[in-house]
């Protein structure tokens, strides 16, 4: 996945919150030539933010991104009014509390300029209910990540009833010169799309582990080896289509869908009560135990990085 033209290079984004997404999104915008303000009461956001960048670096580079000097790139002001005031966007990765985010963006509309983009990265509190502060109602709009943003494609932009489709517009071809898959999803639900879709399928996973069917480095194991192929290259909808022969997905469901019916009804329905959370910890122990997160993480993001740039290729 090679990255789009610096179309914006050298405008200003400004980052709410400077934990771990707000740091991925700095390292992504920064790489595609914008000067990063992170905004974050944290005294000590500089090192801490400055750190996820820099361990973002080599993914990006290995995506074709040139390397770039963070110090020069990426600068901090703990205020939110001063941080925002010359922003071509705001990318709000702020706690998920409604009274933060509507507080917040009382502050940012009145100290942004009136042609900034205004952005929440959150999934699960809507900007119909963020913007209930606002004057103008027209300009919020969710710009939610898959995690981490600086690698992950996905971003998925949700307008609210009274957003301007032409700030939604704009919004998405940012993203899209950003070098994002971007995807404007039509109903304010929970979770959007991405992580009701991860939910579900976690929820049978643990059901699986659960009832001793398999442990999780057996699934892991199962899931990449099979639907991670799968997913990668054709999405749910499509791979059925293919599975249908020549009938496509019509035939598949006519022959299919009652035996998948019948599983349906026999997917589990688990809870994360003391039991089921002490299986998960002595499993995970065992599976992943001998290498700490920085490392496994570090695994992952190669990986992650060379199916991007293979999925690259073989559309060129």
């Amino acid at each position: 996945m090679l990255p789009k033209p610096l179309d914006y290079a050298g405008k200003t984004a400004t980052i709410i919150g400077g934990g771990v997404i707000g740091a991925s999104w700095a390292a992504l915008f920064a790489a595609n030539g914008l000067n990063v303000v992170i905004s974050d009461p944290d005294p000590d956001i500089a090192p801490k933010a400055t750190a996820i960048i820099a361990a973002a670096l080599p993914a990006l580079v290995r995506l074709g991104y040139a390397p770039f000097d963070i110090a020069a790139r990426v600068r901090f002001d703990s205020d939110n009014a001063r941080a925002v005031a010359n922003a071509f966007i705001v990318q709000e990765c702020g706690p998920e509390r409604p009274g933060f985010k509507q507080g917040l963006w009382e502050v940012v509309e009145a100290a942004a300029p009136a042609d900034a983009l205004l952005c929440s990265s959150s999934s699960n509190i809507p900007a119909s209910l963020q913007q209930a502060e606002m004057r103008d109602q027209t300009r919020l709009i969710i710009g939610h990540p898959f995690n981490p943003p600086h690698l992950m494609p996905l971003v998925e932009v949700v307008p609210t009833p009274t957003t301007d489709l032409e700030i939604a517009a704009r919004v998405v071809a940012f993203y899209d010169a950003m070098g994002k898959v971007t995807r404007v999803i039509r109903k304010e639900v929970p979770g959007l799309v991405a992580n009701r879709l991860q939910a579900a399928v976690f929820r049978e996973c643990v059901s699986l582990v659960n009832d001793g069917v398999v442990t999780i480095d057996e699934l892991d194991d199962i899931v990449t080896t099979s639907l991670g192929v799968r997913w990668a290259t054709a999405g749910p909808f499509l791979s059925f289509h293919l599975g249908g022969a020549a009938g496509g997905l019509p035939d598949f469901v006519e022959h299919l869908g009652p035996p998948m019916e019948q599983l349906w009804q026999t997917l589990g329905q688990p809870s994360f009560d003391p039991a089921t959370k002490a299986l998960i910890a002595q499993q995970a122990g065992t599976a992943y135990g001998a290498r700490s997160i920085e490392q496994l993480a570090e695994a992952r993001d190669a990986r992650e990085v060379a199916v991007l740039n293979a999925l690259a290729g073989a559309d060129a």
